[in-house]
């Protein structure tokens, strides 16, 4: 079930602020980011992916996402039960702007390195 999100009638860059409310938080974009180019992950594999998460910030940032429609969560029945995360359609609408910020920081790392 998606949750329902406040949407104004109002002027252009409300719609950047509409997709900032699905993607920001601390480790949603980065989240999106290997689910939607890499694929389905476990969630032990996420969280070795972003060093220094807390269970408790990865969790809620999982459920977040999930809450909203990007991402799906599956339970697996192996021994030991494992969960397994994945993109929905819906989440991988978002492709072309995860693949952009990931760019943009590309350059904004390389040109940030060569001045210091």
């Amino acid at each position: 079930m998606m949750t329902k999100r406040k949407i104004h009638d109002c002027l252009d860059g409300c719609s950047v602020e509409s997709t900032l409310q699905l993607i920001s938080g601390k480790w949603k974009s980065v989240l999106l980011y290997h689910l939607i180019f890499e694929g389905a992950y476990r969630y032990s594999e996420l969280q070795r992916f972003i060093p220094g998460v807390t269970k408790r910030m990865l969790s809620l940032q999982l459920k977040d996402l999930e809450t909203d429609g990007l991402i799906s969560r599956t339970v697996i029945q192996e021994k030991p039960i494992a969960v397994s995360y994945s993109v929905t359609e819906y989440g991988r609408s978002l492709a072309p702007v995860i693949e952009s910020m990931y760019l943009w920081g590309n350059s904004f790392n390389s040109r940030h390195l060569n001045t210091q």
